[in-house]
């Protein structure tokens, strides 16, 4: 600790007797009406301002703060959405060259192809085994009258 502290608090209540006058000068001036028309005219001139600097940067064809700031939340949009097709294809990318590594993979599709030879050739045997005759005749052809007794 100083030795100043009488000093100290000296500085304290000067401050603080400041920070009262300035609070009561802006309280005066703010209920002041001639002031507060005053403001008041100079937040409708500066939205005015800003109106006419928006139609002038129109009719010069360039782009104004409002249309660069939504430029920049549609691009940040289309970011966010590139970002999550970028990390669809790492999955699927990742998924295809897992499937590439594996190895029983191409195993199980031989099994499968000669699965499908033994039953090709099963359904062979069983045609040649059949009684020959009479190829039936397919659906699509088959015409039935109405009079027809064997209908």
């Amino acid at each position: 600790m100083s030795d100043d502290g009488p000093s100290q608090s000296m500085r304290d209540r000067i401050t603080r007797q400041g920070e009262d006058a300035l609070g009561k000068l802006a309280q005066d001036l703010l209920e002041n009406p001639l002031i507060n028309a005053a403001i008041s005219r100079a937040f409708d001139a500066r939205d005015k301002a800003a109106q006419a600097q928006e139609v002038a940067l129109g009719a010069l064809n360039l782009p104004s703060a409002a249309d660069i700031e939504r430029l920049t939340r549609r691009v940040r949009s289309v970011a966010q959405r590139l970002e999550g097709i970028e990390d669809g294809v790492d999955r699927l990318d990742e998924h295809v060259r897992r499937l590439a590594r594996d190895e029983s993979l191409g195993s199980r599709l031989a099994g499968i192809e000669e699965q499908l030879a033994a039953l090709a050739s099963a359904v062979e045997a069983l045609r040649a085994a059949a009684p020959a005759g009479r190829d039936p005749m397919p659906s699509a052809q088959e015409r039935l009258s109405v009079g027809d007794p064997g209908a």
